[in-house]
């Protein structure tokens, strides 16, 4: 294969020297999957930060009383706008779980044809050439799933493989790419679709005056990004963009540092203030363990693609790799213009760190529930 030196396939004698290697780099051993087509998308109510501040200012600051100590973070959050399935005025009365769900459903699946088809579009493809679907979503419950409710007006075809997934969170945009890429490596040539969405502002609580709640006013958006990916080249728009295998690494005795407590109410965000310092501490030992089993060292990473949680995660996030100050910049103009969608907010800073001609040795990470760092190494070339 061009770009490896190493047989695509293992033989059956070298298969079973497997067990004995450990770690076993895994890149060489895999034929290239390529993604073919990138695409984001967003929904249409606009939130710009100084009128969120304004709104939760009249919401929560009668109820809260340390809000006005918290209101500052609306203007060092690194958030100037952000994108909501809802208009401002959904927000004045608290909302139940049904509520939230039925705009959960309506939403994203609008976002799910938007982002898809302009995936499609990028790749050269048609709805009815996809093979797999790979949906990734933790802001609400959909049964049928989102990939169902958008099947007609998408055109998919009445045999596409459906693999919905929840809980992922903010790491959602990386494991689920990775779960994509494992997809089409297990069946060569077939066309794998990866869509990753939320409606991470649906959650907005008035009742519960935690502190998280307030965060999570700050910084949450809406919005959506689908990748297409195939071991086989298509009439992409993209550079050539070789994926290699997902590798995650978890934390023991750390649940509850990111998640959802769930009740008659909604979705409330478990935000726990130790994540910039968590990343600070253990993220380069993680990333270094991670692409290890990936056969790779962190120097060999010409740039990072990054989930980018919050201004002080992003910083965090250099510090731990020892990037220079401030090169995450994609990640920053993300965060500004969109705030933390959860899951495809990777996908928007990979996007965007294209759009920039960047190329090189890559590796999508982020961190999620669990508690997770997820790695995805990527090569793009021009």
């Amino acid at each position: 294969m061009k770009g490896h030196n190493t047989p695509c396939l293992l033989t059956e004698a070298t298969a079973g020297l497997r067990s004995s290697l450990s770690p076993i780099p895994l890149t060489g051993y895999f034929m290239p999957t390529f993604m073919n087509g990138l695409a984001t998308a967003v929904p249409p109510y606009e939130l710009p930060q100084n009128l969120v501040l304004d709104n939760a200012r009249r919401i929560l600051g009668p109820r809260y009383a340390q809000f006005e100590s918290m209101a500052k973070t609306f203007q060092t959050s690194g958030v100037e706008k952000r994108y909501s399935m809802a208009p401002f005025e959904w927000f004045e009365e608290p909302k139940n779980w049904p509520q939230r769900n039925s705009l959960y459903l309506t939403g994203t699946k609008d976002l799910f044809i938007d982002a898809a088809t302009a995936a499609l579009e990028s790749a050269g493809l048609q709805a009815s050439q996809i093979d797999t679907i790979v949906t990734i979503s933790s802001t609400g419950v959909a049964t049928p799933t989102i990939e169902a409710l958008a099947w007609k007006e998408m055109g998919f075809r009445t045999d596409v493989r459906r693999i919905p997934v929840f809980g992922l969170g903010c790491a959602g945009g990386v494991s689920g790419t990775a779960i994509a890429q494992a997809q089409a490596q297990a069946r060569p040539g077939s066309h794998v679709l990866i869509v990753a969405l939320e409606a991470c502002t649906l959650s907005f609580r008035s009742d519960r005056l935690q502190k998280a709640d307030i965060i999570a006013t700050v910084l949450f958006g809406d919005g959506a990004a689908a990748a297409v990916l195939s071991t086989e080249r298509t009439d992409s728009d993209l550079p050539v963009i070789e994926l290699e295998a997902g590798q995650e690494e978890l934390w023991p005795d750390t649940l509850a540092i990111m998640g959802w407590d769930v009740d008659e109410a909604g979705l409330g965000v478990i935000f726990d203030r130790s994540i910039p310092t968590f990343a600070k501490d253990y993220f380069a030992e993680a990333t270094d363990k991670a692409i290890g089993r990936a056969g790779i060292t962190r120097p060999e990473i010409d740039r990072f693609v990054c989930h980018p949680g919050g201004a002080k995660v992003v910083e965090a996030l250099e510090e731990a790799l020892d990037l220079p100050d401030r090169s995450l910049d994609a990640e920053r103009t993300v965060l500004r213009d969109y705030g933390n969608m959860s899951a495809p907010t990777v996908l928007f800073v990979l996007k965007r760190v294209l759009e920039n001609m960047t190329t090189g040795r890559m590796a999508m990470c982020a961190l999620g529930p669990g508690f997770t760092a997820s790695f995805l190494p990527l090569t793009v070339r021009s």
